[in-house]
């Protein structure tokens, strides 16, 4: 089983980076973006075993635990297969 973690800033934090590539995206002359927000992508491949309900809560918990910082991420887990 594969599964992806993404991590992004919420949106009430403030984003340097995604500010940064947002200007310099206007200065290369692409028009009509509003803004750009920067995140993270993990990607976990899991052993294979019997109990996928288990896997599927730890791949939650290390997104939530390990992954992300609660206060200013929010993150979403996609699995693969």
């Amino acid at each position: 089983m594969n599964a992806r973690v993404y991590v992004s800033l919420k949106q009430t934090v403030l984003d340097p980076q995604g500010q940064t590539i947002a200007r310099a995206l206007a200065g290369r002359g692409y028009k009509g973006i509003e803004d750009v927000r920067q995140g993270k992508v993990f990607d976990i491949k899991l052993a294979a075993g019997p109990d996928g309900e288990a896997a599927r809560g730890n791949i939650e918990e290390i997104a939530r635990d390990i992954l992300t910082n609660p206060v200013i991420e929010d993150y979403r887990v996609e699995f693969l297969d």
